[in-house]
């Protein structure tokens, strides 16, 4: 960071904290003329859209796949907690990506595999709704993949 008297391009961070607007306050020593000031810095969040399977795009929205999973895992013993959990490891997993855009199918095939893991009759259930089960035989046919494993 710049002093603000001297120019010297390097200073040390003497406090941090943040404020309750959700900015990072940092009080600074200039290393050169040892000036201390503060500065102010925002966490910039980048969105993610999400590439739908018609070719349009909206942002991610967390809830909507919460929500999406809640129905799920109706009547089964998964937690709220635990359902807000993978949200969680999905959205870090999309920003630590660092890409703008992701399609709707990788999302899902990230929410099966998860959820395969917890629940199979909730994975089976939101499995239906994603790779939309025309009939009972790909209803069956996803069953009997899952009882080789």
């Amino acid at each position: 960071m710049r002093c603000p008297i001297c120019s010297h391009d390097d200073s040390k961070v003497i406090d941090s904290r943040p404020t309750e607007s959700g900015t990072i306050r940092r009080r600074r020593e200039c290393l050169s003329c040892k000036h201390r000031f503060t500065t102010y810095e925002v966490i910039e969040v980048i969105p993610i859209f999400v590439v739908k399977k018609n070719g349009s795009k909206e942002i991610f929205d967390r809830q909507k796949l919460l929500g999406g999973l809640i129905k799920s895992c109706y009547k089964r013993p998964i937690t709220v907690p635990q359902l807000e959990e993978l949200v969680e490891n999905i959205e870090q997993e999309l920003y630590n990506s660092l890409r703008g855009e992701v399609s709707s199918t990788e999302i899902g095939e990230m929410v099966m595999k998860r959820l395969k893991a917890l629940d199979e009759v909730s994975y089976v259930r939101f499995a239906s709704v994603y790779r939309e089960f025309k009939d009972i035989d790909t209803f069956l046919s996803e069953i009997k993949e899952l009882q080789k494993k």
